[in-house]
């Protein structure tokens, strides 16, 4: 007698931590049943996937979906629906809204808000503050947590942590891997005068390659003495890579597709402040070493750094207009442009963007295409040749750095927990996002 799935997906190229599989899936209760040969099975839905890669669902694990305080830029909606356009099934959101995301309340209150609202799965970083560093430890178990972000600079207000002492209470007080934003602080005070009025040129003169150097050495030294986990965020320099080549064993390293695609100062040439970031996007020089990071295994994975602004905000004079740039939707077709241009495997894509994430923060259930995981899929024609343009972005910024870019591969469909969520550039139903669970946490919540 013939099984009876929920769903399967056949004749596509499966990718995964065995390399690339000719094979069918077979999904039963929001998971991976069988992968095999399933062309005499049933299903109540199938999907025929010729012509596609099959990958695990693509996780994100840096965006800033502005939600609350800032909902004019973004709202967990709206950026949750640009997920799932762009093939990521899940993403970590950032801590740094109206009010801080700093106490276990407004972590519930974020988790209240995304459930069955964003189209994606999600988890939310705890932000560290001088006033709740004795709580982190609590903080980062709360459910719906992926860990603890502090800022070590380009911040404001609590979420600011920028002196050795308070780094290393929060280091002290943790149990899990924490995020940093990397950049010396005081070095980006002494360089302030050398942001010139409207010359946002200068932007990687005043936050230079020796301010995110300088904090990395100092965090790396602190993570040696306290002997916890770090990951740290958004590498921009070709200098930190080489240091970090060094000190695998203290910490997980990220890029971003920007620091990886765009360089100065074409990019500022091009599109002004629109190409305002941080940490800034840097000489090709630097872009070239943060190549070699990835190419040579140093980068363990890759996040958007998805931080949407008005095309209003960002217009003003620099510096004035914020830093920051929409992402989450374009970070796939932009990476698989990069593999059909030969910069990197479609299996090491895989590997950071889906078992990356996993291995990193010990996501249950997520980033593999195995038996027994949660059936999330991004489907992928790597074959398709796409312009990327404004008029595409479901962001509320309604814009992108890459408007008018030519790629060649682009999402073709979006699956979560074994549910059609998009399809050929158009979103299905209503939203379905759940918290994700994580493996270290998970024994609380039993």
């Amino acid at each position: 007698m013939a099984d009876i799935f929920d769903l399967i997906i056949q004749n596509g190229t499966l990718v995964n931590h065995d390399g690339r599989l000719s094979a069918d899936v077979g999904v039963r209760d929001g998971c991976v049943a069988v992968i095999g040969d399933l062309k005499r099975e049933s299903a109540d839905q199938i999907i025929d996937a010729t012509g596609l890669h099959v990958l695990p669902g693509v996780i994100d694990t840096q965006v800033h979906f502005r939600e609350p305080g800032m909902e004019w830029k973004e709202d967990l909606e709206t950026g949750s629906r640009g997920a799932v356009l762009g093939g990521v099934t899940g993403v970590f959101e950032m801590p740094n809204t109206k009010p801080t995301t700093s106490d276990e309340a407004a972590i519930a209150d974020k988790v209240s808000r995304a459930t069955n609202r964003m189209f994606c799965d999600f988890a939310f970083y705890a932000g560290a503050t001088e006033h709740n560093v004795d709580r982190l430890g609590i903080l980062e178990r709360t459910p719906g947590c992926c860990g603890v972000k502090v800022f070590m600079g380009s911040s404001t207000g609590s979420l600011l942590m920028s002196d050795d002492e308070g780094l290393e209470a929060v280091l002290r007080n943790i149990n899990r891997r924490a995020a940093f934003h990397s950049e010396d602080e005081e070095r980006l005070l002494e360089r302030r005068p050398l942001a010139e009025l409207g010359n946002v040129h200068t932007h990687p003169v005043w936050r230079d390659d020796v301010s995110a150097m300088r904090a990395t050495e100092r965090l790396l030294a602190l993570v040696r003495k306290t002997q916890k986990r770090a990951h740290i965020l958004h590498i921009s320099t070709a200098q930190e890579m080489h240091l970090l080549a060094e000190h695998k064993d203290l910490v997980s390293v990220e890029t971003t597709p920007q620091h990886l695609t765009l360089a100065a100062p074409e990019c500022y040439d091009d599109v002004g402040t629109f190409a305002q970031m941080n940490p800034p996007i840097r000489d090709a020089q630097h872009r070239e070493g943060i190549w070699r990071g990835l190419t040579y295994g140093i980068v363990d994975v890759l996040g958007s750094d998805h931080a949407p602004h008005t095309r209003e905000e960002k217009a003003k004079s620099y510096p004035a207009s914020p830093a920051g740039m929409p992402g989450v939707q374009t970070l796939v077709p932009i990476m698989l442009n990069h593999i059909n241009a030969g910069r990197l495997s479609l299996e090491r894509f895989v590997d950071l963007m889906c078992h990356g994430p996993n291995r990193l923060f010990g996501i249950a259930g997520k980033g593999r295409l195995a038996v027994g995981y949660d059936a999330d899929f991004t489907l992928v024609d790597m074959k398709a040749q796409r312009t990327i343009t404004d008029d595409w972005i479901a962001s509320t910024c309604g814009w992108t750095p890459f408007h008018g870019w030519d790629v060649v591969g682009w999402p073709k469909g979006t699956i979560i927990r074994g549910q059609r969520v998009m399809w050929e550039d158009e979103i299905l139903g209503a939203a379905i996002g759940q918290p994700m669970r994580f493996q270290d946490t998970m024994s609380d919540h039993i």
